[in-house]
């Protein structure tokens, strides 16, 4: 899975490029996430290592949105360079100005992931402690992904973004295990406009 996602954030490059010129593409954003960290349900937050790579692609609203009050399609990806879950993905993501350099954005989204679904081992095998104590069980291959940022504009072309993201299929994609996982991170994000 960790090369499926890594051809498709390399495919999504390659379409950026193209959009970025037709002026379809609004932003990239790459940068750093801590994975798998405590917020609210600290149970799995120590499973889990590594900091993810980050990137994302920001396309203009499209008019037929403008009744949801004009969201960004986004697609995105994070590999984990500790080799745990890496995912990548697409959404809608709105920006909300907040003075003349800040915005904050709330996102949804859909993710395809690499992670563990459910235990390798049946109870009672000594192993499947093991492998629970070490791995956060998703019970969905594709996820739901939440997220908000917020953006500092520095000038016109460049910006840095604080973002939180929550993966989890909320009983809705899946069923059983939702341990889910929450990351926090920084990313530089440059205009295309």
């Amino acid at each position: 899975m960790k090369l499926y996602q890594t051809l498709a954030a390399a495919g999504a490059a390659l379409f950026a490029t193209g959009a970025a010129q037709a002026g379809f593409v609004e932003e990239g954003r790459i940068g750093l996430t801590q994975h798998n960290i405590c917020v609210l349900d600290c149970d799995n937050a120590d499973k889990e290592d590594g900091p993810n790579v980050s990137a994302e692609i920001v396309f203009a609203s499209p008019d037929f949105l403008s009744w949801a009050f004009s969201p960004r399609p986004y697609v995105t990806a994070s590999i984990n360079t500790a080799g745990a879950t890496s995912f990548g993905g697409a959404g809608l993501e709105w920006s909300i100005p907040v003075g003349e350099s800040f915005e904050i954005e709330p996102g949804f989204g859909y993710v395809l992931h690499d992670g563990a679904v459910a235990n390798d081992f049946p109870n009672g095998d000594p192993r499947a402690l093991e492998f629970s104590e070490e791995n956060v069980l998703f019970g969905s291959e594709d996820l739901f992904r939440t997220s908000l940022g917020v953006t500092w504009n520095v000038n016109e072309k460049f910006g840095a973004q604080i973002i939180y993201e929550h993966l989890s299929h909320g009983q809705i994609l899946g069923e059983g295990r939702n341990q889910g996982i929450d990351n926090i991170g920084l990313r530089l994000v440059y205009n295309f406009d």
